[in-house]
C-alpha cells in the first residue's frame, strides 16, 4: 500500500469528511453546532492543508492554521483507513509541516482532542506534543477535551535551520509546486 501526501483540495477533504471514522465524527460533532462535510472541508483549507492518499484514495486530512500572529491550531481527521496513513503523516509532520509552520513564525501550535479519543491522544504524544490541561465541558454537550501543544521551546524535532528551507520543501510536496492550500506567500518570522 502506497501512502502519498498531497496538497488538500475541497473535493478530497469533502470526501474524507463524508466518510469519517467514528472517533473523528464524535469529536467533530461535539465541537460544531451544525456542520456538513463541505463546510468542514472548507474550514480545513485555511492555512496549510494536506491529504494522505492510500493507493490513490484520499483517507486523511491534516494541517495547521494560524489563529493569530504566532498561534497556530493543528488538526487531523480521516476515514477508517486513516490508521494506515499515520506513519506517512507523522513523517511529513516532522519533516515538512512542523518546519513549515515554524518558518511562518509560530511560537505555539495547539491541538485539542476529545478526552475519550485514545488513538488521537497517543498519536499527539508520539508527535512530541505536550499535554497541558484538561478542558472540562469544552464540547457542546459538556464533553471533556485535552489540550496539547508544541512551543518553540519544546519543539526539539524542528531545527530552525531546517525551518528556513521548509517553504521550498512544501512547495514541491506533489512535485507539481502547488504548496500548502491557502498558505501565505512568504514567511513572516
Amino acid at each position: 500500500m502506497t501512502v502519498r501526501i498531497i496538497p488538500a483540495t475541497l473535493r478530497d477533504l469533502s470526501y474524507i469528511a463524508a466518510n469519517l471514522r467514528p472517533e473523528d465524527r464524535t469529536e467533530i460533532d461535539c465541537q460544531f453546532d451544525e456542520w456538513s462535510p463541505a463546510l468542514l472541508a472548507l474550514t480545513a483549507l485555511q492555512g496549510f492543508a494536506y491529504v494522505a492518499e492510500l493507493d490513490g484514495n484520499p483517507e486523511a486530512g491534516f494541517g495547521a492554521a494560524e489563529q493569530r500572529g504566532g498561534l497556530w491550531i493543528a488538526w487531523s481527521w480521516g476515514t477508517r483507513r486513516m490508521k494506515r496513513c499515520v506513519p506517512g503523516i507523522t513523517e511529513f509532520f516532522r519533516g515538512v509541516l512542523g518546519p513549515q509552520v515554524a518558518a511562518y513564525g509560530a511560537w505555539r501550535v495547539e491541538a485539542r482532542a476529545l478526552a475519550t479519543n485514545e488513538l488521537a491522544l497517543r498519536w499527539l504524544g508520539r508527535l512530541g506534543a505536550t499535554q497541558r490541561c484538561l478542558l472540562p465541558g469544552y464540547g457542546k454537550n459538556g464533553e471533556d477535551f485535552l489540550l496539547y501543544d508544541w512551543t518553540r521551546k519544546s519543539w526539539n524535532h524542528v531545527p530552525f535551520s531546517k525551518a528556513a528551507a521548509a517553504e521550498a520543501a512544501a512547495t514541491d510536496t506533489d512535485h507539481c509546486r502547488q504548496g500548502g492550500a491557502g498558505a501565505r506567500s512568504s514567511p513572516s518570522g
